[in-house]
């Protein structure tokens, strides 16, 4: 089993204890994940004047979206490795098929000769 990892991380300027069983740098990169979101969204007017907990309720919003959106190009991707797979997979079929051919062609040419 991974070893739980705890470190300390800053989010808004207040200082967490992640705790985990990913690496540290990736507890780490989270917390940049979530400070460059804040960093972006406060350089917005509307986003300011807003309440902590509507601002907190926005960044979750748009944190969700970024996610969704990951999962939804994963899946097209996924989709495109197996449409992929499945063409090498017809090709190779292909490619056994003319070879059989090519070799009954070849026997077929020799008795000619003959």
């Amino acid at each position: 089993m991974a070893t739980k990892t705890d470190t300390e991380v800053i989010i808004g300027g207040k200082v967490f204890t992640l705790s985990g069983y990913e690496s540290e740098e990736y507890l780490q990169k989270v917390a940049l994940y979530i400070n460059n979101k804040v960093a972006e969204y406060n350089k917005i007017d509307g986003f300011r004047r807003q309440s902590l907990d509507t601002q907190g309720v926005l960044l979750q919003l748009n944190i969700a979206d970024d996610f969704f959106k990951a999962k939804k190009q994963v899946a097209l991707l996924e989709e495109d490795i197996q449409k992929k797979e499945q063409e090498i997979y017809d090709l190779k079929h292909e490619l056994i098929s003319c070879q059989i051919k090519m070799e009954t062609m070849e026997k077929e040419f020799k008795q000619l000769k003959k």
